[in-house]
């Protein structure tokens, strides 16, 4: 079995999933654990590393080449989604996948299915790691995580490859926002970084959506039924009110490319109360503040139907979009494109439909790409992992290394 394949499944046999509910960094111990193991793992390559009160892991790989060399970063999130279980995770290793469905679980019949998921045709020929169709694979961001140990273990084993110094970042929480709430980028000391958190082979993100929750609170009356006439009001039902007063094609299920949407994310309800939680998401700034003025013009007008009090509503900004951040120093890209081309990847310039470490990181003083890991179908059951993908990803890692380490591109890096 290849070395990086033995160390993604060492890493996603360790429960690491966060909890949106909890209010310490990081919210779960259990992601120490890793941290502790990639700490070990990190001392016997040699490379220094330590581990702070906040859970995140930082290692620095002195340069070895003279010159004008920025520091460059390369991070990846140790945490899964709290979305589906990632406990005692049992990964089905398919060689020489020939094409077709693949049952995970036969007892409870879940197939991972070509027709459903037409990407897996890309895949034919390859070495796919699936679930057994009872938990998350952990390849977010799990395959980022083994992608860059790899990488890391091989630059110390090949002390001819010159490069500048190289930063590396593990982080807790980032599924659940909080990825880069205490990140020390002065102790991280890197000038430009890249998260290793992309999807499919050869995605490359400099763009991701602008990012809010929003909590709605709604207060009804209850009274008995028989005799509510003209007194009830009914939370639930306001609660279901409101959410027909968003436009359906502005779903997360109705809209792609560079749309936003409203997503409703969860709700509570009873006659009495009701809570409803939202995310919205949208790539242009203007769009994005409209759709928060949107649910505030909802929330007053049930105030203005219903009575002054009845929604209370609680909106917080999670992430902006890092494009702004990163196109002054657009070279970070072009190098990225580059050392895909260079390991034989397509580069798949695109949008994120989502948001990384990196978004915050860059309006941090960092700015951070996001390239891909491999993986596919993340926070569900049906996440799988083509090998070959997750190896390429480790390749264009040395090779965005030795770009920057090249005598002709001292100046460039530096503008």
């Amino acid at each position: 079995m290849e070395p990086i394949v033995e160390r993604f499944l060492r890493y996603i046999a360790i429960d690491t999933q966060s909890d949106e509910n909890a209010t310490t960094q990081p919210s779960t111990t259990k992601q120490l654990d890793l941290q502790q193991l990639l700490l070990r793992e990190l001392t016997e390559m040699g490379i220094a590393a330590t581990l702070d009160q906040y859970g995140y892991l930082m290692a620095s790989i002195p340069a070895n080449a003279e010159g004008n060399i920025p520091p460059i970063g390369f991070i990846a999130h140790v945490d899964t989604s709290p979305d589906c279980s990632g406990k005692n995770i049992k990964p089905q290793v398919i060689s020489n996948y020939t094409g077709g469905d693949i049952v995970l679980n036969k007892d409870r019949n879940i197939v991972l299915s070509e027709k459903i998921f037409p990407e897996l045709r890309n895949y034919h020929n390859q070495t796919l790691i699936t679930t057994d169709g009872t938990t998350l694979l952990g390849a977010d961001d799990k395959a980022g995580v083994a992608a860059i140990m790899h990488a890391a273990n091989y630059i110390m084993k090949h002390p001819e490859i010159k490069h500048g110094e190289i930063k590396i970042a593990f982080t807790p929480d980032e599924e659940v926002g909080r990825g880069v709430e205490h990140f020390d980028t002065g102790k991280f000391g890197a000038k430009y970084a890249y998260t290793i958190d992309g999807g499919e082979i050869g995605e490359l993100e400099y763009e991701n959506f602008n990012a809010a929750s929003v909590t709605l609170l709604i207060h009804g009356t209850n009274i008995h039924p028989g005799y509510a006439k003209g007194k009830m009001i009914n939370a639930a039902r306001i609660a279901m009110e409101i959410d027909s007063m968003i436009p359906k094609n502005e779903r997360p299920e109705n809209t792609e490319g560079y749309q936003g949407f409203y997503h409703l994310t969860g709700m509570t309800a009873k006659v009495e109360e009701a809570t409803m939680h939202y995310i919205i998401r949208d790539h242009n700034n203007d769009k994005f503040l409209q759709r928060k003025a949107n649910l505030t013009a909802i929330a007053q007008s049930i105030n203005n139907k219903y009575g002054p009090s009845t929604v209370e509503i609680t909106i917080t900004d999670s992430y902006y979009n890092m494009r702004e951040m990163i196109e002054p120093h657009m070279h970070i890209v072009e190098k990225a494109i580059q050392a895909m081309t260079d390991c034989d990847v397509v580069p798949k310039v695109r949008p994120i439909r989502g948001g990384t470490d990196g978004a915050s990181l860059s309006f941090k003083g960092i700015p951070c790409p996001n390239i891909f890991a491999g993986g596919h179908n993340f926070h569900g059951r049906y996440e799988y992992l083509p090998v070959p993908s997750m190896m390429k990803a480790a390749d264009v890692i040395v090779r965005i290394i030795t770009l920057f380490a090249q005598e002709n591109d001292y100046k460039q890096t530096d503008q």
